[in-house]
């Protein structure tokens, strides 16, 4: 089993697919990765020699922001809206949508389950 950036590689997937279990790696990322490497696209990961793996490793920590390092950096800019007390900082805040989505139905996932409101019976 590959490890690159932390994370187990699933072994039986195309280089491509499980490039794309790393947080901060999606399709276009993944083939970007495999392009500069030189590796063919239906290249399988138990193909890989441990040269191979190791330059794909080398290309994510040189090129991209990957893993714990993104998942700090998008924590930190979430917690400066924050602080600043600027309006996305106070939905964030209050755990309501941030980007102008209406609330007075919906939102469910980002508020919770709803709560019944005593006395309110037609």
């Amino acid at each position: 089993m590959a490890r690159i950036a932390g994370v187990n590689i699933p072994t039986g997937k195309r280089v491509v697919i499980a490039l794309q279990y790393i947080h901060g790696i999606g399709p276009k990322k993944a083939e970007e990765i495999t392009g500069k490497v030189g590796i063919a696209a239906e290249r399988r990961v138990n193909e890989l020699t441990d040269a191979e793996v190791l330059q794909i490793r080398e290309a994510i920590d040189r090129d991209y922001i990957v893993e714990g390092d993104l998942r700090r950096e998008v924590s930190m800019n979430i917690k400066r809206l924050m602080d600043l007390g600027c309006y996305r900082g106070l939905r964030h805040r209050k755990q309501l949508p941030v980007r102008g989505q209406r609330t007075h139905t919906n939102a469910r996932t980002r508020k919770g389950k709803a709560k019944p409101i005593a006395g309110k019976k037609k």
